[in-house]
């Protein structure tokens, strides 16, 4: 049985008005909605114009030798092929130094406060804003602290404050360089960053604490909940796994992205034999001092990578099923 060419067009017309009628119902979805589109077109804007194109762009740069003065060239995998297999300063010294530097700042951090937020929640009021403001403050002061506190305290002579009271107390016979020594720059660098790491996800994790239902203590008591230890484990942190994820998304955005750190202690740049030579410190040397725009693109992305697995992590482990 053969149809006939009318009989073989009425599909795709009823096809063309499905697909018009449902794109008219879209738009007029879309108009009814107008206002809260309106709210939310600042925010959509700021974030296609400062993360969603700048994040393509260096993806697509990553695949380029661009060198800032010449258009950009197309090399395909080059740049990560040299990353990978022949960036020596990168294999032997960047990418340790980042891993070491996140696997101990981020977690410590992390773990310093929520201990933090938890100790605090248990004093009054008033004492709890006095505490929760004297934490919060090195994140908003940590580059007035840096030349004001650190760079004092950890000047590698005889007057810099640390070492002035071990030698008083005979821990140390004479003065050690902290910032300046390949063996002690990346320790400096951890204990500057944790003084500092009490920012936004500290009030979050503190937020969350205080929020927790009063209730399911006194629940818990009646379970069997014999401890404060056991209240933490089985209630305060299932109940606050919002405000963890947000802590642990911060804290790991955070750790990734410090890399001035290192050449502010050490006064150098790049630092002593790369003793803290971190991969943001890896691009701004490509990127600031070479201005091979198309490697440090590269380098880049792969950070970029390194951040999104460690953020699925944050997920798998305090995120819920419907905030996948």
């Amino acid at each position: 049985m053969f149809r006939s060419e009318a009989g073989a067009a009425m599909p795709l017309e009823r096809k063309r008005d499905g697909l018009t009628g449902r794109f008219a119902r879209f738009c007029k979805l879309v108009w009814s909605y107008r206002l809260s589109y309106v709210f939310i077109a600042p925010f959509v804007l700021c974030f296609v114009a400062f993360i969603l194109i700048p994040v393509v762009l260096a993806i697509l740069l990553s695949f380029t030798y661009f060198n800032a003065l010449q258009p950009p060239r197309w090399i395909g995998w080059q740049n990560f092929l040299y990353l990978l297999s022949q960036d020596l300063v990168f294999l032997k010294h960047a990418l340790p130094n980042t891993i070491k530097f996140a696997l101990i700042v981020g977690p410590g951090g992390y773990a310093a406060s929520f201990l933090l937020a938890w100790l605090i929640s248990q004093l009054p009021n008033y004492a709890r804003t006095l505490y929760a403001l004297a934490f919060y403050t090195p994140s908003l002061t940590a580059g007035i602290a840096m030349t004001v506190v650190w760079l004092p305290l950890l000047t590698g002579d005889r007057i810099g404050y640390l070492n002035s009271f071990l030698l008083s107390i005979g821990a140390i016979d004479k003065p050690v360089l902290w910032v300046t020594s390949e063996k002690y720059l990346m320790g400096s660098m951890i204990a500057v960053t944790l003084w500092s790491s009490m920012g936004v996800g500290f009030l979050a994790q503190l937020a969350g604490v205080l929020n927790v239902n009063r209730e399911l203590y006194e629940a818990g008591r009646i379970d069997g909940i014999k401890s404060r230890l056991q209240e933490i484990w089985y209630i305060t942190i299932p109940s606050m796994k919002p405000q963890m994820l947000f802590s642990a998304v911060m804290a790991i955005v955070g750790t990734f992205k410090a890399g001035e750190i290192g050449a502010q202690l050490s006064g150098s740049f790049p630092t002593p034999q790369y003793a803290g030579h971190v991969m943001m410190s890896h691009i701004a040397d490509y990127g600031d001092i070479r201005f091979e725009m198309g490697y440090a693109s590269a380098i880049s992305v792969f950070l970029l990578i390194m951040m999104y697995v460690s953020n699925r992590l944050g997920w798998k482990l305090f995120g819920s099923r419907g905030d996948e």
